[in-house]
C-alpha cells in the first residue's frame, strides 16, 4: 500500500450529488489498494432498475428505505471506499451505522461548483425542477448542518480530483 495507512472499516464518502464522491472514490480505493463500491449502483443491482426509476415509480420514500438496507448491509463487508448518495448521511440511522462502523468524509463544495458540475450530466432526480440552482441551495441549507457531523471534512471546491484524494489521505494519517 504505497500510502502506508491502513484501513480496516470503510471510508464513506459523503455530500452532495456533483461533490466527486464517486470519482473521488475510484481514485482513493485505486490509491489505497482497497474495493470502490457506489451505493447507488448497489441500490440499481437490488432494485433491478435504476434510481430514476425508483424515483418514479415507488417514490423518494421506498428509495430511501432501500438505500438504507444496501448501506447497512455495506458496512458490514469491511474495508472499501464507499461512495454514498447525497440523502444517505441524512437518514438518522444509517448515519449513526456509517459513524459507528466507518469513517465519514465529507466532500464540502460550494453552490457554484455543485451548480457546474451537476449541469454536466442527467439522471439526476431531484434536480429535475424548475430551478436546480434552487434546488441545491435548498439542498445546501437542509444537509451540510448534518454532513458536518461527518468524521473528516475535505474542501473540494477548485481542488482537481488527485488533489482531493492527496488531501484525504493526509486526513486519514492524521486520524
Amino acid at each position: 500500500m504505497p500510502d502506508a495507512i491502513k484501513i480496516d472499516q470503510p471510508l464513506v464518502l459523503i455530500g452532495l450529488m456533483g461533490a466527486g464522491k464517486s470519482t473521488v472514490g475510484r481514485r482513493l480505493a485505486a490509491r489505497l489498494d482497497i474495493a470502490f463500491v457506489d451505493s447507488d449502483d448497489e441500490i440499481e443491482s437490488a432494485a433491478d432498475c435504476s434510481i430514476s426509476d425508483i424515483f418514479e415509480i415507488y417514490g423518494e420514500p421506498e428509495f430511501r428505505a432501500l438505500e438504507k438496507r444496501v448501506i447497512d448491509r455495506l458496512m458490514g463487508e469491511g474495508p472499501m471506499v464507499l461512495a454514498t448518495g447525497g440523502g444517505a448521511f441524512i437518514n438518522e440511522q444509517t448515519r449513526a451505522r456509517v459513524l459507528e462502523s466507518g469513517t465519514s468524509i465529507w466532500l464540502n463544495a460550494d453552490l457554484d461548483v455543485l451548480v457546474e458540475r451537476t449541469s454536466r450530466r442527467g439522471g439526476r432526480p431531484l434536480l429535475k425542477t424548475n430551478d436546480p440552482r434552487e434546488t441545491l441551495k435548498k439542498l445546501i441549507d437542509e444537509r451540510y448542518p448534518i454532513y458536518a457531523k461527518a468524521n473528516i471534512i475535505i474542501d473540494t471546491n477548485n481542488d482537481s480530483m488527485d488533489s482531493t484524494v492527496d488531501k484525504i489521505i493526509d486526513a486519514l494519517k492524521k486520524d
